[in-house]
């Protein structure tokens, strides 16, 4: 009988210091987590897209806690839940936030079938990083889509699809995001994110490819050739030639449409700009 009371005893004793060892080391090891990180975190859409340049939601939500302690949140957005929710966030925080230009994702090849004609099948993994590692792919273009739809996939917000017709993505503006997820999984960085733009219209080079005008031509026919001609027509230097290629800067472009009228081969694109009334009356007379 002695023996069982002195075994509950030591048993006890140990369970007794034990427990606190482990208070002591609970108070003394114990990580202090901003109570404001999870209520900022409730406030965002929970989609991980990693658009905001974070790991996640609650990497963004620790940055955001940690940047407002230090008097700005300014830099840090959220491409999914918007100004509205950043102005949520902000509000918790206390901050500030400024109301960055909304963008969309944009896509720079206009090489659908008709101007950009298959020269060869590709046979293997139907992916566009596995046909970019084999080469040019099905075309002579080594620069432009490859129509095998990774960016589609890598879609969360189904605002990819690709037309089969043209063989190129087509961006849905009424539910892209901006994540950036199909600019990452582009392997040949054809898709931007440019400004939406007044009434959501926009101007932009639909091409990326750096060959000189005649190879590129031969590749596509509507390619950029550098002339360089829209470049001089523009009057507020919102176009630069690099390589062979010419760039709008949509930050100084005003949407004039003159480089449009000017490009030899239309590579430049105008997007949801009202047509000219002599094209309405064209179409329906040919209706």
């Amino acid at each position: 009988m002695n023996s069982i009371i002195i075994a509950v005893v030591i048993l006890g004793g140990i369970a007794f210091v034990a427990a606190i060892v482990l208070f002591v080391c609970s108070k003394k090891f114990a990580v202090f987590e901003d109570p404001r990180i999870a209520r900022v975190n409730e406030l965002l859409p929970g989609a991980n897209c990693g658009g905001c340049g974070f790991a996640g939601c609650n990497a963004m939500a620790e940055a955001l806690v940690k940047e407002s302690d230090k008097g700005s949140i300014e830099g840090i957005s959220c491409p999914v839940g918007g100004a509205e929710v950043m102005s949520q966030v902000a509000n918790l925080l206390g901050m500030t936030v400024a109301n960055g230009e909304p963008q969309v994702a944009v896509i720079r090849c206009n090489g659908t079938c008709e101007n950009r004609p298959r020269i060869s099948q590709y046979v293997g993994l139907r992916t566009c990083a596995a046909m970019n590692a084999c080469g040019a792919g099905e075309t002579a273009c080594g620069y432009g889509c490859l129509g095998c739809g990774d960016c589609v996939n890598a879609c969360q917000f189904d605002a990819l699809h690709m037309n089969e017709e043209t063989g190129l993505p087509e961006v849905d503006e009424n539910k892209c995001v901006t994540c950036g997820a199909c600019v990452k999984a582009c392997p040949r960085h054809i898709i931007e994110l440019r400004k939406k733009g007044p009434k959501n219209r926009r101007v932009f080079v639909s091409c990326v490819n750096r060959d000189k005008g005649a190879i590129a031509m031969k590749a596509c026919k509507s390619a950029c050739i550098g002339c360089g001609k829209c470049a001089k027509e523009c009057q507020f230097e919102a176009i630069t030639i690099e390589e062979n290629l010419s760039y709008i800067d949509f930050t100084k472009c005003r949407l004039c449409k003159k480089c449009v009228a000017i490009c030899p081969t239309k590579a430049i694109q105008a997007v949801n700009f009202p047509l000219p009334k002599n094209t309405e009356v064209k179409k329906e007379v040919e209706a």
